[in-house]
């Protein structure tokens, strides 16, 4: 007798065979390339082993600590601003007499919809030395001579984590605003009764029934800031001075604009990866495994 032969489409696991496929094929594939790249050196066309060369470089190269402390003080400085902004403003949003939400949260969101060339271009010209913000602060004699946003290392810095703060504050806060919408109204009404203030009320229950879209948000927040470089690009170009170039910029320039550094690109590559990955790690086990 013969025995009857699956079909894997009746039980939907075929269905994964194109999606596993692709995915080794244009990722795994990839990583793996490129992993074996990291450990070479020479012209592209050209390439031979060399070790672990690439990785002791980066530990004397001037242009890679620069850029990888600028990397580290936006991720410090803006992320924990970006999601304080964002947990604040979706606690406005989620009130219930509020008027005009739709309109709001639209206007909110909007940024992070917004083409990265041209709001990084529209931010360019509003922070220029004649631009809108330096003469706003000037009538109000907040300053007395327009302040070099652009070509000053500090101010760049500044300007940048304004820049993505602007830009993404938005993204969260819809994280943030479906998770508030989530959490039972009766437990707020309990608390009114009890005499808890909404700032009460935002601390002891909605942050901490949020705390898994914190996690979540912080994790992708931390990624999207190591991987850093649209902003760079078209408002400072990592100026003055390397003073706000980022690692993502410097592995774009050693490939693309420099001699072509392939192999050493590719290492630098695999470092931001490994952070990302202890990062990640390190803010789930902060956050608890549940």
């Amino acid at each position: 007798m013969m025995k009857k032969i699956k079909n894997p489409l009746r039980d939907g696991n075929g269905f994964l065979v194109i999606p596993v496929v692709m995915i080794t094929l244009l990722v795994f594939v990839p990583m793996v390339f490129g992993l074996i790249t990291s450990f070479q050196t020479g012209t592209p066309m050209n390439m031979t082993f060399d070790g672990l060369a690439n990785y002791k470089r980066l530990l004397s190269d001037k242009t890679f600590i620069t850029a990888f402390k600028n990397t580290v003080l936006y991720l410090i400085i803006q992320v924990p601003i970006m999601l304080f902004l964002a947990i604040i403003i979706s606690n406005f949003l989620n009130d219930k007499k509020l008027k005009f939400k739709g309109l709001f949260r639209t206007a909110i969101f909007l940024p992070c919809i917004t083409s990265l060339v041209s709001y990084s271009l529209v931010m360019k010209s509003i922070f220029a030395n004649d631009g809108i913000v330096n003469e706003i602060l000037m009538k109000l004699h907040l300053i007395a001579d327009p302040i070099q946003w652009i070509t000053h290392p500090f101010w760049a810095k500044v300007l940048i984590i304004i820049s993505i703060t602007w830009r993404w504050t938005g993204y969260n806060m819809i994280f943030f605003l479906s998770g508030m919408q989530n959490i039972d109204s009766e437990i707020y009404d309990a608390a009114e009764v009890d005499g808890a203030s909404k700032w009460d009320q935002l601390i002891k229950i909605t942050i901490p029934n949020l705390k898994p879209i914190i996690l979540f948000t912080s994790i992708t927040s931390t990624i999207g800031t190591l991987q850093l470089f649209d902003e760079i690009a078209n408002i400072t170009n990592g100026g003055p001075a390397n003073a706000t170039a980022t690692i993502s910029q410097y592995i774009y320039n050693l490939m693309f604009k420099f001699t072509p550094q392939f192999g050493y690109a590719a290492a630098m590559a695999f470092v931001v990866s490994i952070i990302i990955i202890i990062l990640s790690l390190i803010q789930t086990k902060v956050g608890g495994e549940k």
